[in-house]
C-alpha cells in the first residue's frame, strides 16, 4: 500500500479517480459528471470538491426549512399552567390534570411527527445540494457528536443541532467542540441540564472524552469527576443554552494536569490540547473518508495508522481545521491507492444517496426512502446509541442486505417493497442518457460503460459475464426497459455495496 500523502501524478488521474474522488467526498455522480472531474485534472477536481457554497446560498427547494417546524412544540409551563397543575394536584382534580396531561400528550405527538418531516427534509437535502461533501461531514459530526431526538424529544433542537453541524462542517473542530458544550439538544440528551455543584452529572464530562475529543484510556475517572465540575451550570431554557451562575462549581479543578477556576469552555480548551485529541480526530476522519479500519488507533494496522498519525499532526498544526487535511487526503497518492479504492462499504445514506444522484433517478418519496434507512441501521436524527454509529462491517447483515437491494429497485422501477400492486408506469425514470457520448450500443460496450461508473473499472470480467449474457439476450436490443433491468441487476451485485 502506498501510504505517502504527496499528489499523485496528474497524469495518473482519470474516470477511475474521479469516480472514487466523488463517491467518497460525497454520494458519487453519473457517467457526465466522472468525465467532466476526470478532464479537470486532480487539482481542479479536489478543488472543485472543496468548494462548497456558503451555508444558506444553496438554492431554495428543499434547503428551505418547512414552514410546519414550529420551535415551541416542545416548551416549558407557563406560570398559569404550573398553577393550574399544581392545584389540579393538590385537590386532587383529575380533570383538570387531564386536560393539562392531553395538551402536552398533543404537542408530543406533533414533534414527532415533525421529526419524520426533518428526516425527509435532510433526505432531500443531500439528494440536491450542490456541497455533497457538507453534507457527507454533517453526516460524520451527527455520528460522532451522536444525539437521539428519542432521549432529546425535541424536534427544533435537533434541527438546531443538525444546522450547526453544517456551519461547522469542514471548519474548525475546536469550534464544533466548543459549540457542542453549549448545544441545548447535546446537553439535554447527556443530562447536563440537570448538571450542578451539589450533584454533579458526570455524563457529558465522561463522553466529551471518552467519543468526542479523546478516546478511551487517555483519561481518569477523576478527571471525568473535575470535568463534570466545570460543566455545572451549562444548562438549557427551551430552546437556548443558559448558563447558571448559582448552579455552577467555581472552585478549582484539576483535569489531565491542569488546575484552574475551570468552566466548561476551558475544560474543551484541556481536551483539545492533549495529543491524543488530533489522532482521535483524525482517525475519525480516515475511517469516514478512506477505510474501514478499526476504531481504536491502536488496533489500525500499521499502513494505515501511519498515515493517520501523519494527518493527526498536520490537523494540530492548522489549528483542527478540517479543510486543508481534506485538501491534502483528496489530493494523495494514499487515497488513490488500489487497496483503497472500492473497498469501503456503503452506509445506508451513502447508498441510497449514491443511487439517485448517480443514476439521476426521479424523486421518489422521500418518507419510503427514510424508512428504508431506518430499516438499514441508520435512522437519521435517532443514531443508535452516544457512540453513534459502528459503520464498516455492521451495516450488512441478511436482513439489511434485502432491504438494501429493495430501496435500490425502489429508485430505478418505482416499485414500493411493501407494495404489491406496481405497473410500469410507476418507473418514471428514462435511463437512456446514461448512455450519452457512448459511441457502441452493442450489449458487451453498454455492460462495461454501467458497470464503470457504478461498480468501477477494476470489475473483473468473470463478474461482468453474466451481465454480458443479460444483455444479449435482450430481443429488443437496448432499450429503456433492458437499461432499467441492467442497472437493477448490477445494484444487487455484492461489489455495488462498496464504493
Amino acid at each position: 500500500m502506498d501510504t505517502s500523502l504527496s499528489p499523485i501524478r496528474p497524469d495518473l488521474f482519470g474516470p477511475a479517480q474521479a469516480r472514487h474522488l466523488l463517491l467518497r467526498a460525497g454520494f458519487g455522480g453519473g457517467p457526465g459528471e466522472i468525465s467532466r472531474f476526470a478532464m479537470m485534472g486532480m487539482r481542479g477536481a479536489v478543488d472543485a470538491v472543496l468548494d462548497t457554497p456558503a451555508p444558506g446560498t444553496e438554492p431554495a427547494s428543499s434547503t428551505e426549512l418547512d414552514p410546519e417546524i414550529d420551535p415551541d412544540v416542545i416548551r416549558p409551563l407557563t406560570p398559569d399552567e404550573r398553577a393550574v397543575f399544581a392545584r389540579a394536584r393538590r385537590d386532587k382534580d383529575e380533570a383538570a390534570r387531564s386536560a393539562l396531561q392531553k395538551k402536552i400528550n398533543e404537542a408530543r405527538a406533533r414533534d414527532r411527527g415533525m421529526i419524520r418531516e426533518l428526516r425527509q427534509w435532510w433526505i432531500g437535502l443531500m439528494l440536491e445540494t450542490p456541497a455533497p461533501l457538507r453534507e457527507k461531514l454533517v453526516l460524520l459530526w451527527h455520528s460522532h457528536f451522536a444525539s437521539r431526538h428519542r432521549n432529546v424529544r425535541d424536534s427544533y433542537l435537533m434541527y438546531r443541532q443538525n444546522t450547526t453541524f453544517r456551519e461547522h462542517a469542514d471548519a474548525s473542530f475546536a469550534e464544533l467542540a466548543l459549540a457542542m458544550v453549549r448545544d441545548p439538544a447535546m446537553l439535554k440528551f447527556l443530562n447536563n441540564d440537570q448538571n450542578n455543584k451539589r450533584k454533579p452529572n458526570e455524563n457529558l464530562a465522561r463522553e466529551f472524552m471518552e467519543l468526542f475529543t479523546l478516546g478511551e484510556g487517555n483519561y481518569t475517572e477523576d478527571d471525568i469527576k473535575q470535568g463534570a465540575k466545570a460543566l455545572t451550570g451549562y444548562h438549557v431554557d427551551d430552546n437556548d443554552f443558559i448558563f447558571h451562575e448559582r448552579r455552577h462549581d467555581h472552585g478549582k479543578k484539576t483535569v489531565l494536569g491542569t488546575t484552574d477556576r475551570l468552566d466548561g469552555d476551558d475544560f474543551v480548551g484541556v481536551l483539545l490540547r492533549q495529543p491524543a485529541c488530533p489522532r482521535y480526530i483524525a482517525l475519525k476522519l480516515y475511517r469516514h473518508f478512506v477505510a474501514d479500519v478499526p476504531d481504536h488507533l491502536d488496533e489500525v494496522p500499521a499502513p494505515n495508522r501511519e498515515v493517520v498519525l501523519r494527518l493527526a499532526v498536520m490537523l494540530r498544526k492548522n489549528d483542527y481545521q478540517v479543510a486543508p487535511v481534506l485538501s491534502t487526503l483528496f489530493r494523495s497518492r494514499h487515497f488513490y491507492d488500489t487497496q483503497i479504492i472500492g473497498h469501503m462499504i456503503k452506509s445506508p445514506a451513502q447508498l441510497v444517496i449514491g443511487t439517485a444522484r448517480t443514476l439521476g433517478a426521479p424523486a421518489r418519496s422521500k418518507g419510503t426512502l427514510s424508512e428504508g434507512l431506518r430499516a438499514m441501521g441508520q435512522e437519521l436524527f435517532d443514531p443508535p446509541s452516544v457512540a453513534g454509529w459502528h459503520g464498516g462491517r455492521s451495516w450488512i447483515n441478511t436482513s439489511t442486505l434485502f432491504t438494501r437491494q429493495n430501496v435500490c429497485a425502489y429508485l430505478i422501477t418505482g416499485k414500493d417493497p411493501r407494495r404489491k400492486k406496481w405497473n410500469r408506469k410507476q418507473v418514471g425514470f428514462d435511463p437512456m442518457p446514461l448512455l450519452a457520448g457512448l459511441t457502441s450500443r452493442e450489449p458487451d460496450a453498454v455492460v462495461d460503460h454501467v458497470v464503470s461508473f457504478m461498480l468501477g473499472g477494476h470489475t473483473p470480467t468473470e463478474r461482468r459475464e453474466p451481465l454480458y449474457r443479460f444483455m444479449r439476450e435482450r430481443d429488443k436490443g437496448i432499450n429503456a426497459d433492458s437499461m432499467i433491468a441492467l442497472l437493477t441487476l448490477v445494484t444487487a451485485m455484492p461489489e455495488y455495496q462498496l464504493c
